[in-house]
């Protein structure tokens, strides 16, 4: 029994692929914990982060199944779809004689090829149409073929004369890509001998010498045009026969291949490290972008909310005590947004924190608050109105100041990143434009207290 046990186990050995490069292993990890990272997104980032999300995991799906990508780029009327019917040996892309017939981005598996990537037994080489460079309405579609471009890992680049402007930004901008590019001379039947060798010499030499390695220049022929034969009957007779030459594409796909053998399991794992680092970094900066687009909202309306209160509150001192719950209020806030929980308690200490730190900012405030103070006192609340802007103004002015500290405290992880509280607030002081954050604070009042269908009386 033991002994089947073993027979069983070694058969399940020797039916199993041989271990992965370590540098495989590190890409798919890759991939996964930036996928983690995307579902660590809260529902509003997700939305925005939808069409990344799926990229990542088509690349996901990719790297597991060892599939190899090769993008076909080049202009319209190249012969792009006839190389790929010419690779794969059928019909499988159309081929319009009026060119530009290919408006979306199109996957042929490429069955035939022969490759297959060490350790996955199930991979395949898939070769991915793409639509002209020079298009019309192509424009629409960059998107996509940008995209194609950086999930692929290895680039054709096809044409069929010598580059025009186009073509050669296009080829200097998927250059940027760092993927391996071969350039393909397409239609070399159109050419002599001679007129070939020149092309090649002035492509080779001049226009991809910085570009593209020699090695990774080769001719095709897709799709031959006909050619007229002579034929010659057992009488002696002629009869002239239009016939269609077999495509030539044998030094490509030997080109391919030789690419693959040598590099293509480093090339799948270099492409997904890199495209996963790429998206880690969009999200990172997603984030960062939209929660602190959200904390300048928070911000601002305590800050007004501070403002109108304390300018509506005709009773001394309870509107600064109702303030300082409004900045601990508001802190909390902006606690969430960032994804770090504080108690109440926990707030209004950053709050006082804060405060210490702002110094004679603060000091300023309470002077006028002071002031206020002894208005109010004196005409039995109804000096309110008298003091309501300026004293106003001064408070939400805290709660701004207050606001922007906290933000920065919440950006770097719930720490002053390396200062101390007393230098970052000098320098958000010092950064911030206290003359109109003030005038429009006070426009705000003013609308606010007007807007109240009580403020005539």
């Amino acid at each position: 029994m033991s002994r089947s046990r073993l027979s069983r186990h070694t058969m399940q050995q020797l039916n199993e692929p041989p271990p992965l490069d370590p540098d495989y292993h590190r890409a798919l990890t890759s991939v996964t914990k930036t996928l983690d990272r995307f579902r660590g997104c809260r529902e509003s980032e997700k939305e925005q982060l939808r069409s990344d999300f799926a990229q990542l995991q088509q690349m996901h799906a990719k790297l597991v199944s060892g599939r190899v990508d090769v993008a076909v780029f080049g202009e319209i009327s190249t012969g792009k779809s006839a190389l790929i019917n010419a690779l794969v040996g059928e019909a499988v892309a159309e081929v319009d004689v009026k060119g530009g017939w290919t408006k979306e981005i199109w996957r042929v598996p490429w069955d035939g090829c022969g490759y297959c990537v060490p350790g996955l037994g199930k991979s395949q080489v898939v070769l991915v149409d793409t639509p002209g460079l020079n298009e019309v309405g192509g424009a629409e579609r960059a998107g996509s073929a940008a995209e194609a471009a950086r999930q692929s890992d290895l680039i054709l680049f096809v044409s069929d004369s010598d580059l025009n402007e186009t073509e050669f930004s296009a080829l200097v901008s998927l250059a940027a890509v760092n993927k391996p590019i071969v350039f393909v001379l397409n239609k070399i039947d159109l050419y002599s001998p001679e007129q070939r060798q020149r092309l090649l010499d002035v492509l080779s030499g001049e226009r991809l010498a910085d570009i593209i390695s020699s090695e990774n220049v080769v001719t095709t022929s897709a799709d031959p045009r006909e050619v007229e034969y002579v034929i010659e009957s057992t009488d002696g007779s002629t009869r002239n026969e239009w016939r269609k030459p077999e495509p030539n594409v044998a030094d490509l796909k030997n080109r391919i291949l030789a690419l693959l053998e040598e590099d293509g399991l480093a090339l799948l794992a270099l492409n997904a490290a890199l495209y996963a680092a790429d998206k880690s970094d969009r999200v990172a900066a997603l984030r960062v972008e939209m929660r602190n687009r959200a904390a300048t909202k928070v911000i601002w309306g305590y800050a007004v909310a501070k403002a109108v209160g304390v300018a509506a509150n005709p009773v001394p001192v309870v509107d600064t005590a109702g303030g300082t719950a409004v900045d601990a209020t508001m802190v909390g806030h902006l606690g969430y947004i960032y994804g770090i929980e504080l108690s109440w308690a926990h707030s209004r200490d950053l709050v006082k924190g804060i405060l210490k730190a702002a110094g004679w900012m603060m000091g300023a405030e309470l002077s006028t608050h002071l002031v206020s103070w002894a208005v109010k006192a004196g005409t039995l609340g109804w000096g309110a109105a008298l003091t309501a802007v300026p004293q106003a103004a001064a408070a939400g002015y805290g709660s701004y100041i207050v606001g922007q500290a906290a933000q920065y405290y919440f950006e770097h992880g719930a720490s002053w990143g390396g200062e101390n509280p007393k230098s970052v607030v000098a320098r958000i002081l010092e950064e911030t434009d206290r003359k109109s954050v003030i005038s429009n604070l006070k426009s705000e009042i003013r609308q606010k207290l007007l807007s109240n269908k009580y403020a005539e009386k």
